[in-house]
């Protein structure tokens, strides 16, 4: 065992400890992190707007803030652009986050000096409560990639701007720099393919023991070393220990990332984005992310069936119960308040709070009243294709309203397969009837005769790919929905069909 490895293994064994007390302590800790939260907030513009002089309950706090998204929140941001300060936190941020919003184009989140750790020290902590669950602290010596969007900051108002990912990259620790790959400079480049090519160059010969990244970005990164080197990942990286990953749900990617490996391999999930590190995977045994509840984020939790209405119901954590669908939102030492971060999650357990990351709220088919979600297409899909050994690269769904004369509407499946069913109708007939049994409404809409049963396309190989590519959107952030109430995608997927 070598230096790093051996001094890791006494502070993941304290920060596992802590982690464990945090657990018992979840909803003290989130009553006083409100209480902090106003106390500070009540110097601020919004906190002067909302009457924070006034708060003194949760129950105050829901009376005061409404619910926001962005573009609610886009005149408080539009001030700190300007450069004025005490706007929606104390002085001014450290850092924009830019990240592509779904309706509001490029948003610009604030990342303080309070609010850095929240991102910095949970990705630490996950990695760190992994060494002590498993034992496994070997990787430490090796070589990290770090799949990020570019460090390279502008400024405005006087604030560096840029990715969530090349914010943080400013922040590895010292004791991980000289493990850390790709270098600064590959990490610079913008154009992905470009950049992949590079990664692939400095890490092929290397001893890389941890890969962490988004999983379509791990996908094309395997795919490269292999091309290149014709062989397995896992034989390539002999002492690869773990995949670390976050984003989107791993699920539909697990089968063929596996097999890139061709071993065995430990995967943490974690839950990040702009507005803070929310979640991650404290254990190997059981199913579900730790909520992150002593951080400097205060969390609510919406009924996602009521995340449109004027008045939805707002639960703290010790309301939330197992196996409902909320939306989650968030208010921070960054200077959010009361805001929607458009994600939903059900827990798993609340002792102690574990839950899954389950889709977008904008992202659902509703075309026919069927309130058809993420994780009921996952379901059903990932579901079948494991039963048949099938292997899927990536899909996204949308409604067909006005079909061919004389049929009647239906979903319509794009899919990229690894290796395509022999039989495609019976294939999709039985992802069907797992999605009819997961969601009452399509059932009905189908026995009613509303619905016809659903139709896949197959995309042809590097077909996602090809698409992202010529919108602009490979590599960074950008990840495909898994739904669209809507043709936009679906009909420009039909140029990349098999």
């Amino acid at each position: 065992m070598k230096l790093k490895s051996l001094l890791a293994k006494p502070f993941a064994s304290i920060v596992a400890n802590r982690i464990r007390k945090e657990m018992q302590r979840a909803v003290e800790d989130q009553e006083a992190i409100l209480e902090e939260l106003i106390k500070t907030g009540r110097k601020t513009e919004f906190g002067k707007d909302h009457h924070f002089d006034n708060i003194h309950s949760y129950n105050d706090f829901r009376q005061a803030v409404p619910i926001r998204d962005y573009e609610q929140f886009k005149p408080y941001i539009n001030k700190i652009k300007e450069g004025k300060q005490n706007i929606l936190w104390k002085g001014l941020p450290i850092y924009l986050a830019k990240t592509s919003g779904t309706t509001s184009g490029v948003k610009y989140i604030p990342i303080t000096k309070e609010s850095i750790s929240n991102h910095i020290d949970t990705a630490r902590n996950a990695l760190l409560n992994y060494m002590a669950e498993t034992g496994h602290t070997d990787f430490a010596d090796g070589k990290l990639i770090f799949l990020s969007g570019s460090p390279v900051l502008e400024r405005v108002g006087g604030i560096p701007y840029g990715r969530l990912s090349g914010i943080v990259n400013h922040h590895v620790p010292r004791y991980l720099r000289t493990n850390q790959l790709p270098t600064y400079e590959t990490n610079c480049i913008e154009d992905w393919e470009t950049k992949l090519d590079k990664i692939v160059d400095e890490t092929i010969n290397q001893d890389m023991t941890l890969i962490s990244g988004i999983p379509p970005w791990m996908q094309m990164y395997f795919d490269r070393l292999i091309e290149r080197s014709g062989k397995p990942v896992g034989e390539l990286f002999k002492n690869l220990n773990v995949l670390v990953y976050g984003g989107v749900n791993f699920e539909p990617y697990r089968a063929k990332l596996m097999a890139s490996v061709g071993r065995p391999i430990n995967t943490i999930e974690t839950f990040p984005a702009s507005e803070g590190f929310f979640a991650f995977q404290d254990t190997q045994e059981h199913k579900g992310l730790l909520l992150n509840t002593n951080s400097g984020i205060f969390y609510e939790f919406i009924p996602a069936n009521e995340i449109f209405n004027e008045n939805p119901t707002r639960l703290s954590l010790k309301d939330v119960e197992v196996g409902v669908n909320y939306a989650l939102v968030v208010s921070t030492n960054a200077g959010l308040w009361g805001y929607n971060i458009g994600d939903t999650v059900k827990f798993v357990s609340t002792n102690p709070y574990r839950l899954l990351v389950t889709g977008r709220i904008k992202h659902f088919i509703s075309a026919f009243g069927e309130h058809v979600i993420g994780e009921e297409v996952e379901y059903s899909l990932m579901s079948v294709a494991k039963e048949d050994n099938l292997q899927i690269t990536e899909f996204t769904v949308a409604p067909m309203v006005s079909p061919a004369a004389g049929e009647l509407p239906y979903h319509e499946w794009f899919v990229e397969f690894e290796n395509p069913p022999a039989d495609l109708s019976a294939f999709a007939k039985r992802v069907d009837d797992k999605l009819r049994k997961k969601n009452i409404y399509y059932d009905d809409l189908l026995t009613g005769n509303i619905l016809q049963p659903l139709k896949i396309r197959t995309v042809k190989k590097q077909g996602f790919i090809d698409y992202m590519k010529s919108v602009g959107k490979l590599g960074g952030q950008n990840k495909v929905p898994r739904l669209s109430n809507d043709r936009a995608l679906a009909d420009e997927l039909m140029n990349y069909l098999a």
